[in-house]
């Protein structure tokens, strides 16, 4: 029995260019995050005042914050889908297979945390990845009702803060000796091993937002990809995008009034003081903002379908074919940039320079994709993550 991966001339286009995207938008928002780090990043953002600098800021709400996790969360739980799937359909064994493939995703993003960035998803994918056999098993009716209701509960936060009570776990107090100052002196001058250690503090002390936030958002996502491999939509993709224009536009433009009513009015209103009200429009929010992100992979599926404009997406695929390795890179890239270890710009920079960086950073990859795709078939954690999943060394070259 053949236990071979994948054959890249199997691969379905649109996917890869779905996922080039979404790699683009994950670091245009990870940037951010990197060169000022949440406990001071609005104070620091709070000083630029120029017009770019403001419609820098209000293309990133508007466009980017919350749009490309839940795309990339998607797309994981499709992946897995389509593989579990194809080997069920080729009786070949899927127990061993997918946990050894998650296995070493987590390992992925453990050593990514520990070593480069404390902002890592890959673990928390392959947490739900292990979860894959529960799930797609489940009818289509409970699997597209548990995405909604992960997507839309608004407490978590307050579930999350009564079970830290209960444990005993205060995870703010981790950074609460750390200010601005303090931050910025380590990442800037402190050695790697101190940034390595405030690293860890980070990642402890973002667990609420991981857990109360990122986590649901993720697993909502993953089911709905789930859902979309279990009943192949991908091998009637075309179909698919064209039965849904009418209900999409409409969501789109309801969602995106809200949006915009948020960002600009709501949030300026007394009832907003109120926690409760507070936290119904923020999950409002998220939704819709979920909602646009959904949009983005409608467009594109549209464009490439229905339109003569392909080749303005076809750059895309170049990275989307190595999702694992670009997204790695792009937080070395940061850690180059911004830390004690290289050029120290750590809030030094303009929102729009950040940008502006991020957009010719991207460009770079997808360069040295097209380049590296003509000689080997996988990009080289791509090729990696393989390896160890088949317990074999897989041609690489083309």
């Amino acid at each position: 029995m053949s236990t071979l991966p994948t054959k890249p001339n199997t691969r379905i286009e649109v996917l890869d260019i779905y996922r080039g995207f979404a790699v683009l938008g994950i670091f245009v928002v990870n940037i951010v995050i990197m060169h000022s780090t949440f406990i001071n990043q609005d104070a620091y953002l709070a000083q630029f005042t120029a017009p770019a600098d403001l419609i820098t800021q209000k293309v990133l709400q508007l466009f980017f914050y919350t749009k490309f996790f839940p795309i990339f969360s998607l797309l994981f739980g499709l992946g897995i889908a389509m593989q579990v799937l194809k080997r069920k359909n080729e009786h070949k064994p899927i127990k061993g297979f997918l946990s050894r493939r998650m296995f070493f995703l987590f390992l992925f993003g453990v050593l990514h945390i520990v070593f480069i960035w404390s902002g890592d998803v890959l673990h928390l994918y392959a947490l739900l990845g292990f979860f894959t056999f529960i799930f797609i098993k489940l009818s289509n009716k409970i699997i597209i009702t548990l995405a909604l209701i992960l997507l839309c509960f608004p407490f978590y936060d307050f579930f999350l803060e009564s079970f830290f009570n209960t444990i005993h776990f205060e995870p703010y107090v981790y950074l609460s000796d750390y200010n601005g100052a303090k931050i910025n002196d380590i990442i800037t001058t402190g050695t790697y091993l101190e940034g390595l250690h405030l690293r860890f503090l980070e990642y402890v002390t973002n667990l609420p937002m991981l857990l109360g936030f990122l986590a649901p958002v993720a697993l909502s996502m993953f089911l709905l990809g789930l859902f979309l491999g279990k009943n192949k939509i991908v091998n009637k993709l075309e179909l698919f995008i064209f039965k849904i224009k009418t209900p999409i536009l409409v969501v789109a433009l309801i969602t995106n009034l809200y949006r915009v009513l948020f960002l600009e009015i709501l949030t300026d209103l007394d009832c907003y003081k109120t926690e409760l009200i507070r936290t119904l429009f923020i999950k409002l929010m998220v939704i819709c903002d979920v909602a646009m992100g959904l949009f983005y992979l409608w467009l594109i599926g549209w464009i490439w379908y229905y339109t003569p404009w392909q080749k303005v997406l076809n750059p895309l695929k170049y990275v989307g074919r190595m999702a694992l390795t670009n997204y790695i890179l792009q937080s070395f890239l940061g850690l180059i940039l911004f830390s004690s270890i290289g050029f120290k710009l750590y809030e030094t920079l303009k929102p729009v320079e950040t940008l502006i960086i991020a957009l010719i950073l991207f460009c770079v990859q997808v360069i040295l994709s097209k380049i590296w795709l003509k000689h080997f078939k996988y990009g080289p954690l791509e090729w990696i993550w393989r390896c160890l999943t088949y317990k074999r060394l897989i041609p690489i070259s083309n």
